[in-house]
């Protein structure tokens, strides 16, 4: 796996990003992420000290997302409303194209917390354990 590491202005050398949480539905988060908004899977393992976990793609490889499973469950609350994973399309076409797999998986919108999320054309969805995936069309800022 090829990186390239960002120096940020206070001198902090970041190769990869990784944002990781817990789920009591695995499979069914990776089939959301993966199978219905398209992440690429890059890494799955299991029986690691009771953990099982798989690593998607956000875009690449320098940036990604984790989900494990532990034998013993969940220890994580609810999410809140407004706990989001933004994700900013590049053009219109190809959030639908998105939205379109995540219909026919049986998703449909939510009604997004902030306003201004409506009021950047994006959409809200919820993942199997409630945590919501705001799909904007083009990047806002």
């Amino acid at each position: 796996m090829t990186t390239t590491t960002q120096a940020w202005p206070d001198g902090l050398a970041v190769a990869q990003v990784r944002v990781a949480r817990p789920t009591d539905k695995l499979d069914e988060v990776v089939e959301f992420y993966s199978g219905c908004l398209g992440l690429p899977e890059l890494y799955r393992f299991t029986g690691h000290a009771g953990y099982d976990g798989v690593m998607l793609g956000l875009p690449g490889t320098a940036y990604h997302l984790e989900f494990t499973s532990h034998v013993d469950g969940s220890p994580c609350p609810a999410p809140t409303d407004d706990n989001l994973l933004v994700l900013y399309f590049a053009g219109e076409a190809r959030m639908y194209e998105a939205m379109e797999r995540l219909a026919e998986a049986g998703h449909e919108p939510v009604t997004a917390e902030n306003p201004f999320w409506a009021e950047q054309g994006a959409f809200t969805f919820a993942d199997p354990d409630g945590w919501r995936v705001v799909l904007v069309p083009t990047p806002v800022f």
